[in-house]
């Protein structure tokens, strides 16, 4: 079966259990193929056949209009090494050691933001309370950013991940560059203690790069856990057991954050077939978009027994929220850190918070590639 040879099946639903290759389109109309099942889409982590570049991006299929994973990103002659050196650059600054020395001030920052909270009566909303300023004001202090700033290059966030209007995602990623080439003019003047300053330092990097890897980290570095920590705290509070047994176990938080990224809905990641591929008896030709089922590789039940379940006890499988091997996320140590913060110091704090609305009234972005609630109302 080739990519082309009809007809291409819809997308299946995010949790299906079924293992393998099948043909469908993206939301922008293009052809792809969807990879489900844990272990097919582990083997395709590792594939060095796959990656996120294109020979001829223009041609190519794409997700949306979204600037980072809409399509084709890089160079397809150098991607690899590309790659590399960016992971090779930037990992140290967001090692797991570095950012348990950083977790005190996540957690001052978190308290902050509930003491706030809290002193505005017995309902918020959580999206503008916690989920949206915890992880704006902590990688504004990484970056040294200035939060002041962060209504401008929140809007600009926001455009350079829209999945529909190209004009905007180019409007957004525009002025996003040059805020950062500004922001390392200033660190080169005046350096801090902060990862743009350190990458300032390096006399290898030229502005031009350190500005993007600058815009990158602030793009990355606060929309997905922005997103967790509003999904994270939903799955808990639709489920008030959930929400005792942590506030009773609070041993249980390490444990029941990874859980909780587990059953999340994360999208389907793009990678673009390098050369002509075999793939679980399926016949991938050079630059055809694979997308590697996430959703379903977490909830695959021959990993996962009761994958639909949340269990905070649960010892199988590892989730592949951040990614796997070469193209594991290196700010997974920060997201973890600020949700395992946000969620202990909720239910320690509110043990008695519930949700003000119907939780089937809650709206999930759609506008954005990596979604997330509008609004979560909650009361206390």
């Amino acid at each position: 079966m080739t990519l082309s040879d009809p007809p291409l099946s819809e997308v299946p639903s995010p949790g299906c259990p079924v293992a393998g290759m099948s043909a469908t389109r993206t939301p922008t109309g293009d052809p792809a193929w969807l990879a489900t099942g844990y272990h097919l889409v582990r083997e395709l982590f590792a594939e060095p056949n796959l990656g996120r570049s294109h020979p001829n991006p223009e041609t190519a299929s794409r997700m949306g209009e979204s600037a980072f994973f809409g399509g084709p990103v890089g160079n397809f002659a150098s991607e690899r090494a590309d790659h590399l050196r960016m992971k090779s650059i930037l990992q140290p600054h967001f090692s797991v050691r570095r950012m348990r020395e950083f977790q005190p001030r996540v957690e001052a920052i978190t308290a902050r933001l509930l003491d706030e909270m809290a002193a505005q009566g017995s309902s918020a909303d959580l999206h503008t309370a916690l989920a949206l300023p915890l992880p704006l004001l902590v990688i504004c202090e990484l970056l040294g950013v200035p939060y002041d700033d962060r209504d401008r290059f929140r809007e600009w966030v926001t455009a350079v991940g829209d999945v529909r209007d190209r004009a905007k995602v180019e409007w957004g990623v525009a002025e996003l560059f040059e805020y950062c080439r500004k922001s390392v003019e200033r660190k080169r003047r005046d350096p801090g203690d902060d990862v743009t300053s350190r990458l300032c330092a390096d006399p290898e990097l030229t502005e031009e790069e350190i500005a993007t890897f600058a815009m990158m980290l602030l793009f990355a570095g606060h929309e997905t856990s922005v997103v967790h920590i509003g999904v994270g705290v939903l799955m808990l509070l639709a489920d008030p057991e959930l929400w005792r047994t942590l506030h009773d176990n609070p041993a249980l938080l390490p444990s029941a954050t990874e859980e909780l990224l587990r059953a999340c809905e994360p999208t389907n990641l793009p990678r673009y077939a390098r050369t002509d591929l075999d793939i679980d008896g399926v016949r991938v030709a050079a630059g055809d978009l694979v997308l590697l089922g996430l959703t379903s590789a977490n909830h695959d039940p021959t990993v996962f027994p009761e994958p639909s379940r949340v269990d905070f006890t649960r010892q199988q499988g590892t989730h592949f929220t951040f990614g796997y091997g070469a193209r594991y996320c290196i700010g997974a140590p920060l997201a973890r850190i600020e949700l395992h913060t946000a969620f202990g110091q909720l239910v320690s704090r509110f043990p008695d918070m519930r949700l003000a609305v119907d939780k089937q009234t809650l709206i999930m972005r759609d506008d954005v590639f990596t979604g997330g609630l509008r609004t979560l109302p909650v009361r206390w």
